[in-house]
């Protein structure tokens, strides 16, 4: 067989050129917005966020102007931090946007994801802040007329049941403790026989469990190796503790996880058995084991009645522009109070009540009623419960019911799989509030640089 030649067997008189020239239309999305940022302030903020946050001033200046870009390029659409490296490296408007068509440098993914990290979600909602005021600015938004609402942020993790967390947590600290020194290797060695036991378990259970009775009682026997390996990893722990070691970077990652670990569990153990005693789900369930902060929140939806994540506030303005709230706790964010909360946040942002103002009957209240027109909302649209009368007149009622309604259109955007907000690519709590942010921050970019171009009679193109 004769050898396959690469390329084309007609050679060109000149080589092809690795350097396209292809100017990039005016009217491109990314391109628009480059043009309309005020950069200036923009770095700015961005630099009072981070020198907020970091330890040391010292080292090499960061490239602020194309980090700000990746994120917003990132906000735009859902997509990896990979992904979002390649397009800055090969995609013209993406280049154009981070201000780079000038310089054969770009970042990677690794520098603009740890960017994500040092902003957090408070940084990324600061910059989301600062595109809103900006739609206010130039007419697109209104912040007179506003409606709130709360949601749920899946995150990307399994169903939650007993016997998949302890066996998670077996497979995950034999791992982690092969990388944390030797006195968890040792640990690893000893409690070998109880992590096959549990994998015997899981297998077991997977295959011959069929009534409740049964899978109880393989619930609380591989409860009971979790508690043999626990012990075993306290003992390491404290030997740990008493004579420190040196690790590498790796070894202290893997030693915090470890650490981790054994913290979580130390709580999960005790809520499996007050399961397997009263059959209730014990408060402040652990329903992740590598992210414990997670929750479960009802929603009482039609094939959804329980979503596991973290709880949002999200409050539209007139014209459609969104700004969110992570909930700092299960019980932080509860209807009736951020019905409150959401008018509270927005006059510290704008600097005055708005005039109309609704939430849904979650958020009712005499007391609530009372407060928000304290504040200074004349036409509080609070939808009553029961047989109570609204305090809004009847013409008033139903341009706020429809300002309500679209709130709802807003947040099944956000969710949609182009800006990413829920089951976000995060593994902790942190990084889940600032994808959520970056999910908003982009809806609300796309809406601004649409409403400019309609302004201006021009059709967006990418």
């Amino acid at each position: 067989m004769s050898k396959r030649h690469a390329g084309s067997r007609q050679p060109e008189l000149f080589p092809r050129s690795k350097r396209p020239m292809v100017p990039i239309e005016e009217n491109h999305r990314l391109v628009m917005l480059a043009d309309e940022v005020d950069w200036t302030e923009l770095e700015e903020r961005v630099q009072h966020i981070r020198m907020s946050k970091l330890k040391s001033a010292a080292g090499r200046p960061p490239q602020l102007r194309a980090l700000i870009g990746g994120l917003l390029l990132k906000a735009t659409r859902d997509m990896t931090w990979r992904e979002a490296e390649d397009l800055i490296r090969h995609y013209a408007p993406a280049r154009y946007l981070c201000g780079l068509t000038e310089t054969e440098w770009s970042p990677d993914h690794t520098t603009l994801h740890d960017f994500a990290v040092l902003l957090g979600e408070d940084g990324v909602k600061m910059v989301n802040e600062h595109a809103v005021k900006w739609a206010v600015e130039e007419k697109l938004a209104d912040p007179t007329v506003v409606v709130a609402d709360t949601t749920a942020q899946e995150a990307a993790i399994p169903y939650p049941n007993e016997r998949g967390l302890m066996a998670a947590f077996m497979t995950s600290v034999a791992a982690a403790s092969k990388k944390a020194g030797s006195v968890f290797k040792e640990f690893a060695e000893k409690a070998e026989s109880e992590l096959k036991a549990a994998k015997e378990k899981v297998r077991e259970y997977r295959l011959f469990a069929k009534t409740k009775a049964e899978k109880d009682r393989m619930v609380a026997e591989m409860a009971t190796l979790v508690e043999q390996v626990q012990g075993q990893l306290s003992s390491a722990l404290k030997r740990v503790a008493s004579a420190p070691q040196r690790l590498t970077k790796y070894g202290r990652v893997a030693r915090a996880k470890v650490e981790k670990l054994h913290e979580t569990m130390t709580k999960l153990v005790p809520q499996v058995r007050y399961w397997l005693k009263t059959g209730w789900v014990a408060a402040d369930k652990v329903v992740s084991l590598h992210i414990p902060e997670l929750y479960s929140i009802v929603r009482g939806k039609a094939g959804k009645a329980v979503e596991f994540g973290l709880k949002w506030g999200l409050t539209r303005l007139r014209g459609g522009f969104l700004i969110a709230t992570v909930a700092k706790n299960k019980l932080d964010l509860a209807d009736t109070k951020f019905a409150v909360t959401a008018v509270k946040d927005h006059i510290a942002l704008f600097g005055a009540a708005p005039h109309a103002y609704a939430y849904d009957r979650g958020g009712y209240s005499e007391k609530n009623v009372a407060a928000l027109q304290e504040m200074g909302v004349k036409e509080v649209g609070l939808a009553p419960r029961g047989r109570a009368a609204w305090a809004v007149s009847a013409s008033t009622k139903g341009k706020l019911v429809k300002e309500r309604a679209l709130v709802e259109a807003g947040i099944g955007t956000v969710k949609s799989r182009r800006y990413g907000f829920n089951r976000p690519r995060a593994r902790s709590a942190r990084m889940m509030g600032a994808c959520g942010q970056l999910a908003v921050l982009g809806f609300n970019l796309n809406k601004l640089v649409r409403g400019l171009a309609a302004r201006s009679k021009v059709e967006v193109v990418g």
